[in-house]
């Protein structure tokens, strides 16, 4: 990893008077910190509670996947209100902070509830908390980046991002086996995590603008962008393949279902995602900025469809686990960050935020429908039966989300 001095993007001059294109900025390289310290926080969290709602609190397939979309897609509520407030003050990191700073203080809220309805009302919160920061976080690394290489720099933070997603399960596991059953440690220590996310955020990362002052953006002006023509295909693509993407939750809920390994191992599976995500979210960065993000973004989906298929089997074993939660981990590297890359060089730099907060909406409402879907299915079908279904629907949808994204240059203006 690279890491400039300055925080302008732009190029260096060689001694020779070549121009030379920078690698990641040092506030690239800051908010990955803070998504680490972030992700550490939540994903704590995240990886105890599919096992935790439907094995000691008795919910069903449906009312988890109630429960999942919330976690997938309320955060869409927010989105395009967090991008749109940060390109109208042309201060992101202002909305950032009030994201992260309600997500963090979601983690405490979580020690005195025990009901159904007490904890989807913290999972909103936390949510909601993310999908304000997730816009202006990201168009704080576009406006830092070098556009030629907005594919690595976004590669670079998620790569952060993800060890810390990486992390969170193995202090949740660790935390567990000390003293079993000890969920109340598990979101103190988070609470701990995420308040330090916040301070770095605070204290170190430059309050940047990521436009000018004489191009500060009215309402008008962005519904004019988010109808153009420049998004509406990359958005009709994200959200066709975003509604048969099922959550990680019933993935990994099928694969404990089917193989029967002990709960105390669940977050683990959190653990083998992230960990290829993260050892492949810089080289799928730079791949998408050679032969196209696009092109990356359709690769990744194959890959979901894989994991469905092994997962779907009647008989597994460690073997087809790993595989699935390799073919995972290959997902998100290729889409995650390589989405927020692609969109944000379609749109002028005075509406980036929202244009990256529009694609991530589509995402989040269509990812929320997927998963009371497929809870449904799940109770109609079997966890075998639903899985070659929704594998089945995505095969038809890759080829349609390729035509859509087809022609889209690896470098548009901006």
């Amino acid at each position: 990893m690279y890491v400039t001095l300055r925080d302008r993007p732009g190029e260096d001059a060689s001694p020779s008077g070549q121009a030379v294109a920078r690698r990641v900025s040092s506030t690239v390289v800051l908010l990955g910190i803070v998504s680490l310290l972030t992700d550490v926080s939540s994903e704590m969290v995240a990886s105890i509670m599919p096992l935790y709602l439907t094995a000691v609190i008795g919910l069903s397939p449906v009312a988890y996947g109630f429960w999942d979309g919330i976690y997938q897609g309320i955060s869409a509520v927010v989105r395009i209100a967090g991008g749109y407030a940060a390109d109208r003050r042309q201060r992101p990191k202002l909305v950032a902070i009030i994201g992260y700073g309600v997500s963090a203080l979601s983690r405490i809220a979580m020690l005195p509830v025990q009901g159904f309805l007490a904890i989807s009302a913290i999972t909103t919160a936390d949510r909601l908390g993310k999908g304000v920061r997730t816009a202006p976080r990201d168009a704080l690394i576009a406006a830092s980046s070098d556009p030629r290489t907005l594919g690595r720099s976004f590669g670079v933070h998620r790569a952060l991002d993800t060890t810390g997603a990486a992390l969170g399960p193995l202090v949740a596991f660790a935390l567990l086996w000390a003293v079993p059953g000890s969920y109340d440690s598990v979101f103190v220590v988070s609470f701990a995590f995420a308040i330090a996310g916040v301070a770095v955020l605070v204290l170190l990362v430059p309050n940047m603008r990521t436009a000018t002052a004489a191009a500060r953006v009215g309402l008008r002006r962005v519904s004019r962008e988010l109808a153009g023509p420049a998004l509406r295909r990359p958005l009709i693509a994200s959200g066709l393949l975003g509604v048969l993407t099922v959550g990680d939750g019933f993935i990994y809920l099928s694969l404990q279902d089917r193989d029967d390994f002990a709960a105390l191992y669940f977050p683990l599976l959190y653990v083998g995602t992230n960990a290829v995500y993260l050892s492949l979210a810089v080289p799928f960065g730079r791949l998408a900025d050679r032969v196209g993000r696009a092109r990356v973004l359709v690769a990744g989906h194959v890959a979901l469809l894989s994991g469905y298929l092994l997962a779907a089997r009647p008989s597994g074993g460690l073997a087809t686990t790993l595989a699935v939660l390799a073919l995972l981990g290959m997902f998100y590297a290729a889409t995650d960050g390589v989405l927020a890359a692609l969109v944000s060089r379609l749109v002028p730099a005075e509406t980036r935020g929202t244009g990256i907060a529009a694609a991530q909406t589509v995402v989040a409402l269509s990812r929320f429908g997927a998963s009371l879907g497929f809870g449904l299915l799940w109770a109609f079908m079997g966890r075998g039966s639903a899985l070659l279904l929704v594998a089945a629907l995505l095969a038809a949808a890759i080829p349609v989300a390729a035509w859509l994204l087809r022609g889209i240059p690896r470098e548009a203006p901006a």
